[in-house]
């Protein structure tokens, strides 16, 4: 079942021998939300939420009616939110409310389930969702946004009172599973798992002192997840893997590397680890952009440190130069911190370990201005703490950098432009002489624009 392959593609990698366990996301199966509890091999399905009824489809819809119609825009609106004020948060609760320990969706809002048209795919292959919305939200809410017209504050206020409310049934429904599951280990998955300021709060508004979450939170996870249910629960074979990080995918031999850097033309450096590392945080220290590709690939939408662009945290301009030289994003969007592990408490207001950059935690006062260039509007920001013994290059290029700058954090961004992260060399290569990176690290190989 498609939500159990979810709670178990979280449970089963963490190691933990009883845990909670939480799935949400638009819908699978004809439901959109799982309770379970899980202990040793077994995950025992305690409640179920069912179609219409989903906190995805909520959210999807709210995105759509602002302008944010493609696959995956979710996120985007996310870090719309912190602009908008409460304006419309009572009124937003008609769409979405509480009721009989679940929720419910005023299907008003909504059109009719099966009347959609699914997906469409244009011709530079962005894929748009059909219309979720119905008349009846235009007549509360005014005419929708069209994409690519000005942000207004009705806007930001919608996104606003979207995630306020999100989170609110959020709490309630792990609220509810605490009841039945009194253990402080949540382990979660499901596409609305990557709600990272939802997942960053709930420390303080539950009783779960621990998550672990699939950091293939979305449907990318199932076959794990799926697999590893069958190997435990229904084979009743023993547990030993623990996913203690998510670089799963391919890497590249630097004779690989070598062949596509010069059949692209490109003047580079070989140089050891330790001169490498050196000499990309001089790069950063200095203000310039970085292209960062090393090792396997990320498994799941995050880049954590081996298919990066990385950056100086602390810079006022930082966020401006990303986006007009490379990123060519929205102007409201975060970019992401890269921070020592054990340093963490020293920057932020939380201590709770954010290995796959799926929590939101406030900065503390003192450190704002010194990660000017990773603090949100709201004085948050959407961090991945880095442990040596899960990715010890990574880590040692933070620390070279701060041997520089005295910051032991790194401004960190996919490495990518208006198109999916990059996987191989050559894609790497491409996305740094398309755009205005100063340098590409790549392998053991650096090269530098000022030199070609």
């Amino acid at each position: 079942e498609h939500h159990i392959a979810h709670i178990a593609s979280a449970y089963y990698c963490s190691l933990w021998e009883r845990a909670a366990g939480f799935s949400y996301d638009g819908s699978g199966d004809f439901v959109s939300t799982m309770m379970a509890r899980c202990e040793g091999n077994e995950i025992q399905v305690l409640d179920r939420v069912f179609l219409p009824n989903s906190l995805g489809s909520f959210y999807t819809m709210i995105c759509e009616f602002i302008g944010y119609s493609k696959y995956g825009d979710e996120g985007k609106v996310m870090g719309l939110a912190p602009y908008g004020n409460d304006t419309y948060c009572e009124k937003v609760t008609q769409i979405l409310g509480l009721r009989n320990g679940h929720f419910e969706l005023n299907l008003d809002f909504f059109k009719p389930l099966g009347s959609n048209e699914g997906m469409q795919i244009s011709q530079d292959g962005t894929v748009h969702l059909a219309r979720h919305f119905s008349d009846y939200m235009a007549n509360n809410f005014g005419e929708p946004r069209e994409p690519h017209t000005e942000i207004t504050q009705r806007e930001m206020d919608l996104a606003y009172a979207m995630q306020h409310c999100f989170e609110k049934v959020f709490f309630h429904l792990l609220n509810e599973l605490y009841k039945r599951v009194p253990i402080e280990d949540l382990a979660m998955a499901g596409g609305c798992a990557l709600n990272s300021v939802a997942n960053g709060k709930l420390f303080a508004r539950t009783p779960f002192r621990r998550t672990w979450i699939q950091p293939a939170a979305g449907d990318e996870g199932l076959a794990v997840g799926a697999a590893l249910h069958t190997y435990h629960s229904v084979l009743k074979q023993p547990r030993s893997f623990a996913m203690k990080d998510s670089y799963l995918g391919p890497e590249f031999a630097d004779s690989k590397i070598e062949s596509d850097l010069m059949r692209a033309n490109l003047r580079y450096r070989k140089l050891e680890r330790e001169p490498m590392l050196d000499a990309v945080a001089g790069q950063m220290a200095a203000g310039n952009v970085v292209g960062w590709f090393q090792g396997r690939m990320e498994w799941g939408p995050r880049a954590l440190g081996n298919r990066s662009i990385v950056a100086h945290p602390g810079l006022r301009n930082m966020k401006d130069v990303l986006n007009s030289r490379i990123k060519h994003r929205e102007w409201f969007r975060p970019f992401a911190p890269s921070i020592l592990a054990e340093r963490q408490h020293e920057y932020f207001e939380h201590d709770h370990p954010s290995p796959f950059m799926l929590h939101v935690y406030k900065i503390r006062p003192e450190r704002r201005e010194q990660l000017c260039a990773v603090n949100h509007v709201d004085d948050t920001g959407r961090l991945q703490s880095v442990r040596r013994d899960e990715n010890p290059l990574y880590y040692g290029l933070i620390q070279a950098f701060e041997r520089k700058s005295g910051i032991p954090v790194i401004l960190n961004t996919s490495f990518n432009e208006n198109e999916p992260i990059v996987c191989t060399p050559g894609e790497a290569i491409d996305c740094f002489k398309r755009t205005r990176m100063d340098a590409l690290a790549i392998g053991s190989y650096l090269a530098v624009k000022s030199e070609n």
